[in-house]
């Protein structure tokens, strides 16, 4: 995957702040809000999260909640396709299909709406953050019970530490790397 590096990853890195024992003790949880706070800047961050799928044809941004909304709905605007949220349990009106995950400092389930995805459909899921990869290979496996391929997955940082992109099962980007 072409991920970016330079002045414009010195830029974005810049407008990410560390909070220490956010939101458990031990965890260094990147602050995105100052980057949110520049539309330029965050407007670059998410073409970047787009530069490695642009020819992939991509039919539908997954995005996952709750940052990943953030920058879902600006890649699938550029993109030109439709946007699934992806959401913890109990948050989506009609029926719905679920995956249990792990993460760093605990376990949750997301969901989709089952029909939200179907045989054909090619899919970029996105978040904000690639940790221990459970989020992600949820989202992967919740796209192919539907018949979906999925294409990829961006995210604006990766923490390169916990070695979340050898579970995720997909292709994955990054636009920073702690």
């Amino acid at each position: 995957m072409n991920e970016p590096q330079g002045a414009e990853t010195e830029r974005l890195r810049q407008l990410v702040r560390e909070i220490p024992d956010f939101p458990a003790p031990g965890v260094l949880y990147k602050d995105i809000t100052p980057l949110l706070n520049n539309p330029q800047e965050f407007q670059a961050a998410c073409k970047a999260m787009t530069e490695s799928f642009v020819d992939s044809g991509v039919t539908h941004v997954l995005a996952i909640e709750s940052r990943g909304f953030l920058f879902g709905a600006i890649i699938a605007s550029q993109l030109n396709v439709g946007l699934v949220p992806l959401r913890k349990a109990g948050k989506l009106p009609a029926e719905t299909v679920s995956e249990a995950y792990s993460l760093e400092y605990g376990a949750n389930v997301l969901e989709m709406h089952i029909d939200a995805l179907g045989a054909g459909a090619r899919a970029l899921v996105i978040d904000d953050v690639l940790a221990t990869g459970g989020t992600a290979a949820a989202a992967v496996r919740l796209a192919a019970r539907t018949g979906a391929a999925v294409v990829g997955c961006s995210f604006f940082i990766e923490l390169l530490y916990l070695g979340g992109r050898a579970g995720v099962g997909a292709p994955c980007a990054s636009v920073l790397r702690y």
